[in-house]
């Protein structure tokens, strides 16, 4: 048997076994991520391909801390020319020379500026985490172990360039800087010692990029290939919109996400999609004011236990080794609750729902939907709500505004601006030919600030000769405050009632001061419009009241 068969033996062994370990390791995690509830995908091929490619090649969510995201760029796009490295490397071992191809020495030269590139962005990296020391950036032997991955890979490609080269008997070149330069103080060495140190580097380079390969699916790394597919797959309705419950399914033994295999399977996936970078975290309010949420650690704690419980479920073990994790075996998964043992009550009502942990994601993961589910469980399900939140959806219910002011006071802002009747501001019911229905909001009509913006708003709308009106003591909440609370039902109450007062009045435009109402009357309501009249969504643009059209939500 040849040096080279045996060696072609060793190889595709030890790269199929990789392969094997590699694939064990993402196929249990699909199947955990199976366990989740299926959602229908709307296709929109086309925007999701543009958004694809803007996030992933074009790395504009990264480049929002310009220089992590350089750094980030920089590694991202050296890896993929050092794949076509890697794969001239193996093929040079396997066959015992270098392939003639024209142009290889350019080729040569762009693999070591890459290298070159990469080792100082990981350089900087270790800089940000360990001496400048980001409160976002975790520290340890976990985060860290990418880094002597990279550093190690990087030298097995330049010694492994430069045994060749000795091999070939080649000098210094100035398109070959690094390798040359070792081949220059390498230069005393025998043929046969070149020859001896390629292939052990060789193998070196080898065992690093295949243990890196496996090392991926169990890491935070998996992003790597978890997080194309997360953008790829991301919502591209209008940002912030919820979705709806069905509160009339009488097969339902709960709403919301009351443990782990509550979730869809687009939400298991944003929890492998994690890199862990912090971002979320450093630009939450609740977070940077005290509070106990972090949403980072809110969707790596989801994480972990969708492992734990999964590896039972499915008896696939999520490790490899599985025996170096033996501790690790999910057990007790099924004995933690996930609301109180996984996650706090604590965690989930110090969310405000500005949704800024999603804008700063780098790999399209989407927190607040997840903590609104979990919510929906506690308020429709368990009953539990923080007290100051159970009072003002009770004031909500019974006045119409979370303070619990008396809602016939509701239109008492008139007289207080206008007592001259100078802005003549009038109902619907003295108004009934009004154009535009200006919605004022418990904020507008309420509160003292506020009411200067309603003030200032009425002011325009006269100096712009605009016909309009208002609904007077007949308004009510838009919603949005419960339905955020994870009260659904009291919001798809004050959705209906709102909705059938629109069409009393053949509402055909709506104005209003507020951005919360506005996104709620814009985005959310339709889809309960359709929905109450059997009609769908997704295929139909309607009308709600006489002439007011409607998008649909898609």
């Amino acid at each position: 048997m040849t040096r080279s068969l045996v060696l072609f033996i060793l190889f595709f062994g030890v790269t199929v076994y990789a392969l094997y370990l590699f694939g064990k390791v993402v196929y249990a995690r699909y199947l955990y991520i199976r366990l989740g509830k299926s959602v229908n995908m709307k296709k929109e091929i086309r925007a999701r391909l543009k958004l694809f490619a803007i996030q992933v090649f074009g790395q504009t969510k990264l480049l929002k801390d310009k220089k992590s995201g350089i750094m980030h760029i920089i590694i991202f796009y050296g890896f993929l020319i050092l794949q076509l490295g890697a794969l001239d490397l193996i093929i040079t071992g396997l066959i015992g020379h270098r392939l003639s191809i024209p142009g290889y020495a350019y080729f040569t030269w762009l693999q070591e500026v890459t290298i070159l590139l990469i080792v100082m962005a990981m350089v900087y990296a270790t800089y940000r985490r360990y001496i400048e020391k980001l409160k976002r950036l975790k520290r340890g032997w976990k985060p860290s172990i990418v880094l002597f991955f990279i550093f190690f890979l990087m030298l097995s490609v330049v010694v492994s360039g430069g045994f060749e080269r000795l091999r070939e008997g080649g000098g210094w070149s100035a398109l070959a800087p690094l390798t040359s330069s070792f081949a220059v103080a390498f230069n005393d060495i025998s043929p046969a010692s070149a020859a001896v140190g390629f292939y052990t580097s060789w193998w070196v380079h080898l065992l690093i990029l295949l243990s890196f390969l496996v090392c991926v699916p169990q890491s935070k790394h998996f992003h790597i290939i978890t997080a194309p597919i997360n953008i790829l797959l991301r919502r591209t309705g209008p940002t912030g919109k919820l979705t709806s419950l069905d509160l009339e399914d009488e097969e339902a033994e709960s709403f919301g996400v009351g443990k782990i295999e509550d979730f869809t399977q687009k939400q298991m996936l944003d929890f492998y999609s994690c890199v862990e970078c912090g971002r979320c975290t450093s630009m939450c309010p609740a977070h940077v004011t005290g509070k106990m949420l972090s949403p980072m650690h809110l969707i790596t704690k989801l994480r972990d236990h969708l492992t734990e419980k999964g590896s039972v479920i499915t008896s696939k073990s999520p490790w490899v080794p599985a025996f170096a994790f033996a501790n690790r075996s999910g057990q007790h998964a099924f004995e933690v609750e996930l609301i109180g043992d996984v996650i706090t009550e604590e965690e989930l009502w110090a969310c405000t729902t500005c949704r800024n942990c999603e804008d700063q994601c780098p790999v399209g993961n989407e927190h607040v939907d997840k903590i609104i589910d979990l919510r929906r469980h506690l308020v429709l399900t368990q009953g539990s709500m923080p007290h100051d939140g159970q009072r003002a959806l009770q004031n909500i219910e019974r006045q119409g505004n979370p303070w619990g002011i008396n809602r016939n006071e509701r239109a008492k802002w008139v007289k207080e601006i206008d007592p001259e009747d100078r802005l003549h501001i009038q109902t619907v019911k003295e108004n009934p030919a009004f154009e535009y229905l200006f919605f004022v909001g418990s904020m507008g009509s309420y509160d003292n600030r506020s009411r200067k913006i309603t003030h200032a708003f009425v002011k325009l709308m006269n100096e712009a000769g605009i016909s309009f009106a208002i609904l007077g003591n007949e308004e009510k909440n838009s919603g949005d405050t419960p339905r955020r609370m994870g009260n659904e039902f009291l919001f798809q109450q004050l959705c209906n009632d709102n909705i059938a007062t629109f069409q009393k009045y053949k509402v055909k435009k709506i104005v209003t001061v507020c951005p919360h109402t506005y996104h709620t009357f814009k985005n959310e309501y339709p889809e309960l419009w359709f929905r109450s009249r059997r009609v769908s969504p997704h295929r139909i643009v309607g009308y709600m009241g006489e002439g007011r059209k409607i998008k649909s939500p898609t």
